[in-house]
């Protein structure tokens, strides 16, 4: 039977969202405050990377051991901030513990490998329905390593990968040269992904299909969410800002500001921001085919339609801390050093956004 939906929130998930709920017959309501696609958007400055290999939980056995590090280095790959720790300790807590043992990181991987291993075809069809093809690339991902010992230090996550159906291709010397030219000698050894993908522009990537989705049929309404109309357990309306949807049923993908909304519909999601940073290189100059992560550096390297961008990392903060660029400078240097041969004949562009993440 066909349902009244208000989806709150227009970056990548509710933009899929709409989509797929407008094809199955229902009246479909996107709701946003602003453009999809915009730099104010979590969906709009990642890495863009489509990967089944991303079963690896971010949260691994021993990892409480690094803290102490996390919280004294403010460029680390995942940093803390102390003035965040009070109102962070409780999700760090279960953070922790949910990557505490081998069996709870199995389990995650288990639940992850659906959402991910058919990716990157779901999106190529995707981005063919919406008029964008050339946005999505499957030249697969290429994780990088000066030797393979360091590979070999990494078992548990490539055991992970591999028992969840991730298939890889071991390059070293001249082979890998050949897939990423551009990478420094020091790297010998390389995991290449051939299933894997990338979007070539992920804001211009979610303004296309919030395009495609009203070509459905999906309205649009400009406006913040700010809770809903609730007769007992029913719902009756989605209220914005000036006024409301009328709706049966509301999906909340409102990013890390989902946490209100959640809160008003009477659940209590344990929520964060990773602060998630890059920096483009604009016409890096280089042949650059495949996005490489080096295992030193733990940034993506991904060419885009506006260069060559590194992204990744992680700062656990809250919202209304200003960006520390220091990380996006940070990471400008991580890619030099990956990848020497790119120049940086202009300045290059910057950005943070936020995640939300559950521990």
């Amino acid at each position: 039977m066909p349902l009244r939906v208000a989806v709150l929130g227009a970056g990548v998930v509710g933009v899929c969202t709409s989509i797929e709920l407008r094809r199955d017959g229902h009246d479909v309501t996107l709701v946003d405050p602003q453009e999809p696609g915009g730099p104010h958007a979590a969906s709009y400055g990642n890495a863009g990377w489509l990967s089944p290999a991303s079963v690896v939980p971010l949260s691994m056995p021993g990892l409480w051991r690094r803290v102490p590090g996390m919280l004294t280095d403010p460029l680390g790959p995942l940093t803390i901030r102390w003035s965040a720790l009070p109102r962070l300790m409780p999700w760090l807590l279960r953070f922790l513990h949910s990557g505490a043992t081998v069996a709870r990181v199995e389990a995650t991987a288990r639940a992850l490998r659906p959402l991910l291993a058919s990716a990157p075809d779901l999106h190529v069809a995707l981005a063919s329905a919406a008029g964008v093809p050339d946005l999505i690339c499957r030249n697969g991902l290429l994780y990088a390593f000066p030797q393979k010992a360091d590979f070999d230090a990494e078992a548990l996550a490539w055991r992970l990968r591999q028992d969840n159906g991730v298939v890889w291709e071991e390059l070293e010397g001249d082979a890998l040269r050949l897939v990423s030219p551009a990478l420094a000698d020091r790297y010998r050894f390389g995991a290449l992904v051939r299933a894997g993908g990338h979007c070539r522009d992920p804001g211009r990537y979610v303004a296309a299909l919030a395009k495609y989705a009203e070509s459905l049929g999906v309205r649009r309404v400009k406006a913040s969410a700010t809770g809903f109309d609730l007769h007992g357990s029913r719902l009756r309306r989605a209220l914005i800002a000036g006024g409301a949807v009328e709706c049966d049923r509301a999906v909340i993908s409102a990013g890390i500001w989902s946490l209100s909304l959640a809160h008003k519909a009477g659940d209590r999601p344990s929520l964060t921001t990773e602060r998630g940073y890059h920096v483009v290189v604009g016409d890096p100059g280089v042949d650059f085919p495949v996005p490489v992560q080096p295992s030193d550096r733990r940034v993506g390297i991904t060419p885009t339609t506006f260069g060559l961008r590194a992204a990744g990392q992680v700062e656990l903060d809250t919202i209304d801390v200003p960006p520390d660029w220091r990380r996006a400078e940070n990471l400008l240097r991580n890619l030099q050093a990956a990848c020497p041969v790119v120049p940086t004949r202009a300045p290059p562009t910057t950005w943070m956004g936020h995640r939300p993440s559950t521990p």
